[in-house]
């Protein structure tokens, strides 16, 4: 079990909490991580770069001057690649870099990024935001007072617009509701500033177990519905 500082909602410390083992197992798989990191690299690139080859550049159908006997180089083309103007040899083409992990790893990989944070200790856990307004002079002083190092990764319970729009101007601070993290986000920030509620409905997500139970319920009644059917 790890455990984390407890901040209240103005900044000031509590005691320390323990953090759910549902998600800080201690599991730390870094092939997992290093391919989950990777993946979200690639699929940031835009691949829209492009240019031009030797016969997408008009112009240049007449040989500039004759084969031989003017003491320069032969030229075919006032269009070729060492020309000025010319086409580009071996130019880039608009491509997808998009790549695709299984959904196992993209849990461990999230799992394991969570965990390398909390073995550093590197994860706060914060009461709440009172924002009313965005205003990022009251997110500076709420973070003098976490005194936390490093860039800041804030995980709030839902969407927080307030706490967004005062964040956004900060360099090192980032904002996103709990889950839709990736693990290059985890990784990105020196430490995690995650709000209590956030960490509190990781209780209400059905489990394994409970999934397992209401199977058989599903497809008593689709038997129950198939057999009235045949009566019918």
């Amino acid at each position: 079990m790890y455990q984390a500082p407890y901040f209240k909602t103005d900044g000031s410390a509590g005691p320390e909490v323990t953090l759910p083992d549902s998600l800080f197992n201690g599991v730390i798989h870094e092939g997992a991580l290093h391919q989950a990191v990777t993946t979200y690299l690639a699929n940031q690139r835009q691949g829209s770069a492009s240019k031009r080859n030797r016969s997408a550049v008009r112009g240049g159908s007449r040989k500039p001057w004759r084969q031989k006997g003017t003491g320069r180089a032969r030229q075919g083309t006032i269009r070729a690649v060492q020309w000025r103007g010319g086409g580009r040899a071996f130019p880039p083409r608009p491509r997808s870099w998009t790549q695709k992990i299984p959904k196992r790893v993209r849990v461990l990989a999230r799992t394991s990024a969570f965990n390398s944070r909390a073995e550093a200790g590197r994860v706060a856990v914060i009461e709440g935001f009172d924002f009313e307004v965005p205003r990022t002079r009251e997110l500076t002083k709420l973070l003098g007072k976490l005194d936390q190092p490093g860039k800041i990764l804030f995980l709030t319970h839902g969407v927080n617009r307030e706490l967004y729009l005062s964040g956004r101007n900060l360099p090192e601070v980032r904002v996103l509701p709990f889950g839709t993290e990736s693990p290059y986000d985890v990784v990105w920030s020196g430490t995690l500033v995650i709000e209590e509620a956030a960490l509190e409905a990781l209780g209400d997500t059905p489990g394994r177990e409970e999934r397992a139970r209401r199977r058989p319920l599903r497809r008593e009644t689709a038997d129950v519905s198939a057999t009235d059917a045949e009566e019918a």
